[in-house]
């Protein structure tokens, strides 16, 4: 037999079309979710969180009590400069603090409690005879992520421009009718307030910027996609169902009939089991081994061996109910509409509207919020820790009814992975 026979399958048209359709769709699909959610995030931000606080105490100006803090909120509340794209949450100091320590704003505009009088001592109303120049304080909040938080601080620190600019109008105008000001005081009074910028819940230095938690949890998603993939095979091959190459040596186990049901049971068991060393793995190298800023290990270790199982266990199901198909529906789910959605890079606030759909159930995201609490937030519960457990919980009830459900159906309509052998006939015997 001519060893080039084997080539002759290139000229097959259906080996062509099949291949090119799959990988034509598998790169469209990753150009369409990784690309069109990144591509725009300014036009497509709404209602982006950020707080809004007026601690000004305000002062006496001309016999009238003056609040100069509550005019720049509220017409910051009131502009519509930004349109929907940032929603402005009016709130004290305290539960800025609180929400910003939650991860539940991407940054804060403070105005201070002397804002008023050191303002009006521009004028030369005030008795001080080297006034200070007031200050609005912008807070940002990496650890919400580093593209909300860079957007929150873009537009609050616009908001706080054009609020001292709208401060320094009507100052120069009660000022005209008084003692003619110095040029530099007048300069001064158009623009009154300096924006400062700083860091409204800092991060230790081992903490990516704010990305260490979106890290982590794609490393226990990839675990436990990779994992299936793997135990699916080894499962497969100790029941006798396929082949396991090894190098050039080929090797074989007898078959032991098992129904879809128990060989999914089968895997899932193995899935649940080793996701305990996967998990205490990933946290050694992570925390122990390259130093990243870690507390409340041992809830981190239990969460993270969750993930694993959950996630592992999702994709066994999709590979036993696709089968071949399985995997390319697993790395679409846990890979494809997962990394853009995960709220890590890009903020859900300014995803388009399917992605933000797809955010809802996307595993990722949920255990990125989990881990985000652990790591950040002191693994307060509001913080995403709550919805990380439900959602995951929820994903593993999910991935029972449908997998189990599906595969049972299998079962009774006969469907098994190598059809039971038939009894071949006894042959007449003559008369």
């Amino acid at each position: 037999m001519s060893g080039n026979r084997p080539f002759r399958v290139l000229r097959a048209k259906p080996l062509w079309i099949a291949n090119g359709v799959i990988t034509g769709v598998l790169a469209l699909l990753f150009t369409v979710f990784y690309v069109g959610a990144n591509i725009d995030p300014v036009d497509h931000m709404e209602k982006l969180p950020v707080g809004l606080v007026n601690a000004d105490k305000g002062a006496a100006v001309g016999g009238k009590q003056v609040n100069l803090g509550a005019q720049i909120t509220g017409s910051i509340e009131k502009s519509t400069a930004s349109g929907d794209r940032i929603d402005w949450k009016v709130m004290d100091e305290k539960g800025m603090k609180e929400e910003l320590g939650e991860g539940k704003l991407y940054g804060a505009l403070v105005v201070p409690a002397d804002f008023t009088s050191a303002t009006t001592a521009l004028t030369g109303t005030a008795t001080t005879d080297t006034p200070a120049r007031p200050t609005l304080t912008v807070l940002t909040n990496q650890s919400a992520g580093s593209m909300g938080s860079s957007l929150a601080r873009t537009a609050t620190t616009q908001a706080a421009a054009n609020a001292s600019l709208q401060v320094g109008k009507e100052l120069t105008a009660q000022s005209t009718g008084q003692a003619k000001l110095p040029a530099a005081a007048r300069v001064l009074l158009a623009d009154p307030a300096a924006v400062t910028v700083e860091d409204g819940h800092p991060l230790h230095s081992h903490s990516g910027l704010g990305l260490t938690a979106f890290y982590y949890a794609l490393v226990l998603v990839v675990c436990g996609m990779l994992s299936a993939n793997v135990i699916s095979g080894q499962v497969d091959h100790a029941l006798g169902y396929t082949h396991n190459d090894m190098g050039p040596l080929r090797l074989h186990r007898p078959l032991i009939r098992a129904t879809r049901v128990q060989t999914l049971a089968i895997s899932s068991t193995l899935m649940a089991g080793l996701s305990l060393l996967m998990g205490t793995l990933v946290m050694v190298g992570a925390v122990g081994i390259m130093g990243m800023d870690a507390s409340h290990l041992p809830l981190l270790w239990l969460y993270s061996v969750c993930a694993i199982a959950v996630s592992g266990i999702g994709a066994l199901t999709l590979l036993a109910v696709f089968g071949t198909p399985g995997m390319l529906v697993v790395t679409l789910v846990f890979i494809a509409m997962a990394v853009p959605t995960a709220g890590a890079t890009t903020p859900i606030e300014a995803l388009p509207g399917f992605y933000r759909f797809l955010a809802e159930f996307e595993p990722l995201r949920q255990i990125t919020g989990g881990i985000r609490s652990i790591l950040y937030y002191d693994a307060q519960a509001d913080a995403g820790l709550a919805r990380g457990w439900v959602m995951m919980a929820a994903g593993l009830v999910a991935a029972a009814l449908f997998g189990f459900g599906v595969l049972r159906w299998y079962d009774r309509k006969g469907l098994h992975r190598i059809p039971a052998e038939t009894k071949p006939e006894k042959a007449a015997v003559p008369a």
